[in-house]
């Protein structure tokens, strides 16, 4: 849907990039001309990612290993990527979910999401944003979030609070920044099924028809997202021909948050043992990932 030159000579950074969305969105920004940077915590799927898509699109991928909860590593990433030349754009797709009762989790658990999606996205928000500023450049920074931002969600409390100050950021930002040539936006995705993600919200097991969104009843197009659909939106917004939009948070969900709210309120209904069956489901998941990453 789009000329292929679009985002030619563009240079953009997708955290998160190796997988699920922030690989879909990769793969869309390459198709159009753009030359990609990726950075995530597991070296190995970046690197499998970038030659993949690039032997895919005939695109350049360059790929960095970081955890974006360390500000400092940031700041050495940026340094190095800036030796290159600025970045045109920042997609912060980085982050991390899990359902549980709010009364179960611990400082750590709180923290394992609010370190990654609200202090790791504004310290790369703001690594770039300084160095635009700097040297006169005009710069993109693309969030995403989730439709609980307007109205918060049960069962996933973490998120939907460290989600919020993303969107803040954003609104804030595009004032104090826009001034500046820089300008933020934010995409609040509905159901687009991953792995990783659909481990730690969809789990299985004799709770799952109480889960919601286990169906499509539920969104008024009837159907889960399909994954080019938000890389279109993502590449609309990466364009200098939509550079007048700055401040917004746009949804892309089949209508499903103006049906629902789009949230969890509905696991009011699982008992304590379908509370410890998920739990568990979420544990094994993320022994799994650290297994991976070695």
């Amino acid at each position: 849907m789009f000329k292929e030159d679009l985002l030619k000579g563009k240079r953009i950074l997708v955290t998160g990039g190796g997988t699920g969305l922030g690989k879909t969105m990769t793969r869309g920004f390459l198709e159009v001309g753009a030359e990609v940077i990726i950075c995530g915590r597991r070296k190995t799927v970046v690197d499998e990612t970038a030659e993949e898509l690039m032997k895919e699109t005939g695109g350049k991928v360059s790929t960095y290993q970081i955890d974006i909860r360390n500000a400092d590593a940031i700041e050495e990433m940026m340094d190095d990527i800036w030796q290159g030349g600025p970045l045109d754009s920042l997609v912060n797709n980085a982050a991390g979910n899990f359902l549980s009762r709010t009364e179960d989790l611990s400082s750590r658990a709180f923290d394992a999401i609010a370190n990654i999606v609200f202090h790791g996205t504004f310290y790369m928000t703001n690594a770039c944003g300084k160095r635009w500023i700097a040297g006169g450049h005009k710069g993109n920074v693309l969030s995403i979030v989730t439709t609980w931002v307007w109205n918060g969600s049960a069962y996933v409390v973490p998120s939907a609070m460290s989600k919020a100050g993303v969107t803040a950021m954003t609104q804030g930002l595009a004032v104090e920044w826009g001034p500046k040539g820089i300008r933020l936006n934010a995409i609040a995705p509905g159901p687009f099924p991953t792995e990783g993600a659909w481990a730690r919200l969809r789990p299985t097991g004799s709770y799952g028809d109480k889960l919601p969104g286990k169906g499509t009843d539920q969104i008024p197009l009837r159907r889960d997202g399909k994954h080019p659909e938000l890389a279109n939106l993502a590449t609309f917004m990466m364009a200098d021909e939509c550079s007048y939009i700055n401040g917004e948070v746009i949804a892309i969900d089949g209508g499903q948050w103006l049906n629902s709210a789009g949230n969890y309120g509905q696991l009011d209904q699982l008992t304590d043992d379908d509370w410890i069956g998920i739990r568990d489901q979420i544990k094994s998941a993320n022994a799994q990932d650290k297994l991976q990453r070695g």
